[in-house]
């Protein structure tokens, strides 16, 4: 199959990944845009993983307001390099995590960061509404663990779908990051304020 330059555009505009890239992974799926989506994806949460253990000591703090005025949030994101700091497509990330945040309203970067005594707290309640719906069992276990996957993706920045994309989480994207300007990048820490809502 021939790859045209429109093919190559239309998986660059899903992916938000390089021409190159997008180009070798239609080659490699032989043109099936959705398959190239995934293997673009896989390559770039494997990217992530490889420079994970990198330290990300410089970045930047962005600041997003919306709603009027109604709604700041503040976050940090980190990269390797200064220069890294000052790339554009890393600030776009960055802006574009303050708005996913400001919109969703996450708790937490990661579910390692989601404290032990909250989990517990979430599998209890859980487990008594299984409990309460009358479920067997053996099958409740299940049922916690998948209201579990649940809750994370709601509380979890990395877990959500990204709201320009909803085809992709933030951990998604931010190994399409990681892959396209070849760093360790990590989000740091947020912080989001709403009118009249106490922290």
């Amino acid at each position: 199959m021939t790859i045209t330059p429109a093919l190559v555009k239309e998986l660059r505009d899903k992916t938000g990944c390089g021409m190159m890239d997008c180009k070798r992974a239609l080659e490699e799926t032989k043109g099936d845009v959705k398959v190239a989506v995934d293997l673009l994806r896989k390559k770039g949460l494997a990217d992530l993983a490889k420079r994970a253990s990198r330290a990300a000591n410089e970045g930047i703090v962005d600041a997003y307001i919306h709603g009027g005025g109604r709604i700041a949030v503040l976050v940090e994101v980190n990269c390797e390099t200064d220069f890294v700091a000052r790339n554009e497509d890393f600030r776009q990330f960055t802006h574009d995590v303050a708005m996913q945040i400001a919109a969703t309203s996450p708790m937490f970067v990661s579910r390692d960061d989601v404290p032990d005594e909250l989990k517990e707290a979430e599998r209890d309640i859980y487990r008594a509404q299984g409990l309460q719906e009358g479920k067997p069992e053996n099958i409740i276990d299940k049922i916690i663990d998948g209201r579990m996957e649940k809750f994370y993706q709601t509380v979890c920045l990395l877990e959500q779908t990204f709201v320009k994309n909803p085809d992709i989480t933030i951990q998604d994207q931010l190994g399409v990051l990681v892959s396209r300007i070849g760093e360790n990048v990590s989000i740091k820490r947020f912080i989001r304020y709403q009118l009249g809502e106490e922290l």
